[in-house]
């Protein structure tokens, strides 16, 4: 009789505890769900009616906040501007679907201020040109307001992606920004197989191949710096881009494991997508988690959160910050949602921002 008794208690704490921890469980869950529920997520880009979703870094990002049950908001860039120091916006509710066919559905226009928002993804394609800048300006009043603003402004015009790499000098190949042709020629004479590019290119654009022996290599420089006139930058040819230019993702300094190497086509020294490069999926060598391991802590840092940096064989080549991509490609290839682990660092971050 002692021991059915016993038996019956233990059986009856048994599903008590179960309930009490199922019901905890729950209760957790739906906190989690509703803490997102009320997230505000802005973005801030070209428009969104002539992307590529196949290809869309941003697309994947706003695929990962919805899916969090935040609230999106669209803006493009004639849409913000300031009252006084009140940074303000012409913006509309967006839900985002994964149909090639119809991606995006927008709600009517109202203005509100930005500092409504709890997050605003700068994505932006380049230029970085004044209007740029300017834009950077009133996101940095949303910043001061509490808004947090992916890529930090202030950080986004301190760090010019091709003149950004010479603050890691251990990480690059030699390396040469001048607008002097007598200069630069000096550094191709030394240094023979030599790349020339602007400060303000993207996606490949007017980076040429050089030595000293080719006829046009004076014309070339007279173009690149408008007659002495404006800043270039020269870097030794590093051969090692035959096996690709390989693009990592860092998320707030830490790097995604895996690399897409841009190879070149046929002829061509420029391994971008868009100069007809083909994407290869790699793992991280040692050398580039040793490169991020020095650069990671001072994006970090400046609360540039997510970049994108290019590495060509051994040495750190750029440092996007503006609208890295990549995201769909490494996704697909490796079955991982690197949008949703910067959601998840987005959220973290205004956790501890909340917290201070």
């Amino acid at each position: 009789m002692y021991l059915c008794v016993r038996q019956c208690v233990i059986d009856a704490y048994g599903v008590y505890y179960h309930t009490l921890s199922v019901l905890f469980r729950e209760l957790f869950i739906v906190t989690l769900l509703n803490s997102r529920k009320f997230m505000k997520l802005g973005i801030l880009m070209d428009p969104i009616s002539r992307i590529n979703i196949k290809k869309d870094s941003s697309f994947a990002m706003l695929l990962a906040a919805q899916k969090r049950g935040w609230d999106l908001v669209y803006m493009e860039m004639q849409d913000i501007y300031t009252n006084n120091d009140i940074p303000m916006a012409s913006v509309q509710n967006l839900r985002v679907e994964e149909n090639p066919e119809n991606w995006f559905t927008l709600s009517d226009k109202r203005t509100e201020e930005l500092a409504g928002l709890d997050i605003i993804l700068m994505r932006k394609d380049p230029p970085f040109d004044l209007e740029y800048i300017y834009s950077t300006y009133i996101l940095e009043h949303a910043e001061r307001l509490g808004t947090l603003v992916v890529n930090s402004p202030a950080s986004l015009r301190n760090a010019n992606e091709k003149f950004f790499i010479t603050h890691f000098a251990n990480c690059i190949a030699p390396t040469q920004v001048s607008r002097s042709m007598e200069t630069l020629f000096e550094f191709i004479k030394k240094h023979k197989d030599t790349i020339i590019k602007p400060l303000d290119g993207m996606a490949g654009q007017s980076i040429y191949r050089v030595n000293e022996s080719d006829h046009n290599c004076k014309v070339i420089l007279e173009s690149m710096t408008k007659e002495g006139s404006a800043y270039v930058m020269a870097q030794k040819f590093v051969p090692e881009i035959s096996a690709g230019d390989k693009r990592i993702l860092l998320i707030d300094g830490e790097p995604i494991p895996y690399a897409l190497a841009r190879i070149p086509a046929k002829g061509e020294v420029r391994g971008n997508l868009a100069r007809g490069g083909s994407g290869q999926g790699i793992e991280l060598s040692d050398r580039d988690r040793w490169i991020c391991e020095q650069v990671g802590p001072r994006l970090r840092e400046m609360g540039l959160i997510f970049v994108g940096i290019d590495v060509i064989g051994d040495y750190l080549t750029e440092i996007n910050v503006t609208s890295p991509t990549c995201i769909r490609e490494l996704d697909s290839l490796y079955n991982i949602d690197i949008a949703g682990q910067l959601m998840d660092a987005l959220e973290k971050r205004k956790q501890i921002g909340k917290q201070n």
